[in-house]
């Protein structure tokens, strides 16, 4: 019979643990997306910004060369 206590006991320590440890990351995980919320990654960038890259407009790109372009570089 006190065997049977003890299994329960640390049955019950198990299950504590495990809620305690998901809900401490659901919580966590719900305060990363209330703090990236109000994170703006598409502003306009401030200073002196500059383009970096520039789309090379090709007139004599055949429809499948423009389709195997997409497909190599996934533009």
């Amino acid at each position: 019979m006190r065997d049977w206590l003890s299994l329960i006991g640390q049955t019950v320590k198990v299950f504590l643990l495990f809620m305690g440890c998901t809900l401490l990351f659901y919580y966590g995980i719900l305060w990363i997306t209330e703090e990236y919320e109000s994170y703006h990654r598409y502003d306009e960038p401030k200073g002196n910004a500059i383009k970096v890259i520039s789309m090379k407009e090709d007139e004599s790109a055949s429809w499948l060369e423009r389709l195997l372009f997409f497909y190599r570089f996934g533009e």
